[in-house]
């Protein structure tokens, strides 16, 4: 005889979809922040000092986490997952020096796609869990907020730094234009 079908409780899948909910806000603030910067802007260095950190390196940074978890959530999935005591500096280092050097557009798009995978990989699980939630705590929304001031911060000194041309010192369209 087979067991009877029980349905999930719904307020299950809510209590995880605050979490869910935050890490939403966090990205969406940063993704604010840094379109509101050039893409060379996002090149300078002085988000951090010792060692310097670009606009670049944190956004790397973030999506490097947010891809761990979607490989956690595998893991999952798969039912290999061994819990979140990891070695946080150790995957800072390996993470930091796997994104080194990569143009603005690869750490942009890379941390797009890790969000993306992760939200997707997270849906897939069905059943929501403590430690789903503790990997989009720790990827997301908490670690947004680790970033987020000084982020916010960093880009209003890179703004400012803009030179603004009065209008008599740009060229007219006709120069420009006569120019090419």
């Amino acid at each position: 005889m087979s067991q009877p079908v029980v349905a999930p409780d719904p307020d299950d899948r809510l209590r995880y979809l605050d979490d869910v909910e935050a890490e939403r806000r966090g990205w969406y603030e940063l993704a604010a922040l840094v379109r509101s910067l050039t893409p060379d802007e996002c090149l300078v260095p002085g988000y951090y000092r010792d060692p310097d950190w670009t606009v670049r390196d944190v956004v790397a940074h973030l999506g490097t986490w947010l891809a761990e978890a979607q490989v956690q959530f595998e893991r999952m999935h798969a039912g290999t997952y061994e819990g979140h005591a990891i070695d946080v500096d150790g995957l800072n280092a390996r993470f930091l020096e796997a994104m080194a050097d990569q143009p603005w557009q690869v750490a942009w798009v890379q941390a797009n796609a890790g969000r993306t995978m992760m939200l997707e990989t997270w849906h897939e699980l069905g059943e929501p869990n403590d430690e789903a939630a503790w990997w989009i705590r720790k990827s997301g929304a908490e670690h947004f907020a680790e970033h987020l001031e000084r982020l916010r911060t960093w880009v209003d000194e890179l703004i400012g730094r803009r030179v603004v041309q009065p209008d008599d010192a740009r060229p007219s369209p006709a120069v420009t234009e006569a120019g090419r």
